[in-house]
This record gives C-alpha cells, sequence and structure tokens, in this order.
C-alpha cells in the first residue's frame, strides 16, 4: 500500500515536472519570438531611416543641380506681381504657387517618371518646345519695350478692364511660365538622382519639388513685400538708422523690380536657349553648341586664370541668350499668324 502510494505521487510529480517544462520551453519561445519581431522592427526602422536620410541626400544634390533654374524661376516671377495694390500680391504669389506645386506634383513628375523609364528620347524634344516658348516670350518681351504701341498676340498685355480678371491673367501667365522653367528643373533633378528603383525616384522629385517651390516664392514673396517691409520701419522704427533703412528700401524697391523685370526676361531668353542648344546636341546636331563651348572658352583665355571659369559662363550664357532672342523673334511671326489664331479658335470650341 505504501508502496503504491510512493509510486502514484513519484508519477504525479513528474507529469508535474514534465507540465511545467513545457511551459517553461512555451514561454521562451514566446520570448524569443517577440524579440525576434522587436528586432525585425528595428531592422525596418533603420531601413526606413536610411531611405530618409538617401531621399534627403538625394533632393540637395539634384537642387543643387538645378540650383541655375531655381534663380531664374526667381527673377522671372516678381514682373507678374509688379503693378498690383499691395494687399493683392501675396494673394496672387500664393494663386502662381499653388499652381506651380500642381506642375511639378500632378504633372511633371509622373510624366518625368513614366518618360525617363519608358520613353526617353522625348524629352530633349519636349524640353526643346518648352524652350522655344521661352525665347518667343522674352523676344515678344522686347519687342514689346522696342515698340510699345505694337500688339501681338503673344505676350500678355495688360489691359483696362476688371482687376479680378487682370489678375487671373497674370497668375496664368505666370503658372505657364513656371511650368516651363519646372520642367528643366525636374529633369536636371532627376538626372542627378543615382540609378535607384522608382519609388525612391518619386519621392527625391516630390522633395525637390516641394523644396525649391518654397524656396522660390518664399523669396518672391519677401522681395515683393520689401517696399512694405521698408514703409513700415521708416514710419515705426524706433531709431533713426531704422528710419533710414526703411526709406532707402522704400525709394530703392521700384528701380530694383523694374531690374528684376529685365534680369527676368534676360533669363527666359538664356534658359530657352540652352535649352534649345542643349536638345540639339542630344540629336545629333551639336555644331551650335561645341562652337559656343569653343568661342566661350576662347574668351576666357583672354583674362587671368582667376577669372576665367566666370568669364567662360558669363559669355556662354550671353550667346545662349542672343540665339534664344534670335530663335524668338524668327517664332513670333508663326506664333502670332498661325499657331495663336488656331489655338484661339481651339479654345473657343472648346468653351463652346
Amino acid at each position: 500500500m505504501l508502496y503504491t502510494a510512493c509510486w502514484l505521487y513519484g508519477k504525479h510529480f513528474v507529469q508535474i515536472e514534465s507540465f511545467n517544462k513545457g511551459r517553461e520551453a512555451e514561454g521562451k519561445q514566446q520570448m524569443s519570438g517577440l524579440l525576434a519581431l522587436l528586432d525585425d522592427v528595428a531592422a525596418i526602422a533603420k531601413v526606413a531611416a536610411a531611405s530618409v536620410d538617401d531621399i534627403a541626400a538625394q533632393a540637395a544634390k539634384a537642387g543643387a543641380k538645378a540650383a541655375g533654374a531655381v534663380i531664374d524661376d526667381a527673377a522671372v516671377t516678381p514682373k507678374y506681381v509688379h503693378g498690383f495694390e499691395a494687399n493683392r500680391e501675396l494673394p496672387i504669389i500664393w494663386k502662381i504657387t499653388k499652381g506651380s506645386l500642381k506642375n511639378k506634383l500632378l504633372y511633371l513628375l509622373p510624366a518625368g517618371l513614366l518618360l525617363a523609364n519608358f520613353a526617353p528620347w522625348l524629352i530633349a524634344p519636349l524640353l526643346m518646345l518648352g524652350g522655344a516658348y521661352l525665347c518667343v516670350e522674352g523676344a515678344e518681351t522686347m519687342y514689346h519695350k522696342s515698340f510699345p504701341n505694337h500688339e501681338s498676340n503673344v505676350a500678355i498685355v495688360d489691359t483696362p478692364g476688371d482687376a479680378v480678371h487682370l489678375e487671373e491673367i497674370r497668375a496664368a501667365g505666370a503658372i505657364k511660365t513656371d511650368f516651363i522653367l519646372s520642367a528643366e528643373i525636374m529633369t536636371i533633378a532627376l538626372a542627378a538622382i543615382p540609378d535607384s528603383n522608382i519609388w525612391m525616384e518619386a519621392a527625391t522629385l516630390a522633395t525637390v519639388g516641394v523644396g525649391i517651390t518654397v524656396a522660390v516664392y518664399g523669396t518672391v514673396a519677401m522681395i515683393v513685400k520689401a517696399d512694405d517691409i521698408g514703409l513700415y520701419m521708416s514710419s515705426n522704427g524706433r531709431f533713426a538708422l531704422t528710419r533710414w533703412l526703411g526709406r532707402g528700401l522704400v525709394q530703392s524697391m521700384p528701380r530694383f523690380m523694374k531690374l528684376l523685370t529685365t534680369i527676368g526676361t534676360a533669363a527666359m531668353l538664356w534658359v530657352g536657349g540652352s535649352i534649345v542648344i542643349h536638345g540639339l546636341e542630344q540629336l545629333g546636331f551639336g555644331w551650335l553648341g561645341h562652337h559656343i563651348h569653343d568661342w566661350a572658352y576662347a574668351v576666357g583665355q583672354v583674362v587671368s586664370i582667376d577669372w576665367r571659369g566666370a568669364v567662360e559662363w558669363i559669355s556662354k550664357a550671353f550667346m545662349d541668350g542672343m540665339f534664344g532672342l534670335a530663335l524668338g523673334f524668327a517664332l513670333i511671326p508663326l506664333v502670332t499668324h498661325v499657331i495663336g489664331p488656331v489655338w484661339s479658335k481651339i479654345s473657343r470650341k472648346a468653351q463652346a
């Protein structure tokens, strides 16, 4: 009897011990599974952080490559705001900013990715069309300054009338010009991105597009409101130096805006001409681009080595701009008498 009781107790003890060991093993398995999950989460977080860093680094590099076009964009835009009442300047800039973001994110980003991956041969001709448009607009502006009483169908000519309608026309013209400049910016940025997957390219381009838009139109807003800032400083400054700086800002801004308008026109001719010349080189017609490069190099050899790079760049930009001006003047009759009327008929039919 005692032997039987001991045997039953021992068997029960073994079962309990076996059960406890099973529970302990199960707990260890659950703990190891949790630790593995945490390791996976940590690895994913590291990859995500690295991806964000890569996007930021690639966006900074691509944005730096497109700096020239960004400067052009900032120089061109203020002329579309010039002449409006002070309380309408920022709303117009905000309207243009939204249009610029729409250009970059909704149109140019997907179109650029599709063309780059499926039809890269189309990029150069499309950019050349945009460059030709900039040349025509710049040449038309020069023509109106030389012959102010002559009417044309190319450039936007302000006529007396509803201020709201004029505001819409100016904003539409600015957004149209921004589209061409943004196309160049996004193309340069896309070319500067290292080989990667399409999602990395899209994220980088989106970062570049938003960052450049904020930088450009933030700068434009500061420029067009500088006279209001100067007026406030001259009226409310606590120190004589502050009031003096404010008066100087108010007096200098009209001349600065006129200068910036001239720079913007020159920038359109330069950018448009350089886009067309570069496109011709990509299509196998590189003789003009090579000659301009050689001429700019020859001009650079005249000065000391410290100034050589700057002189070569200025010489090339000048020749690109002169080509853009000549091309624009050559295209004005075509646009005025053929493309303009046809486009007007199509627009009227679409509205009807």
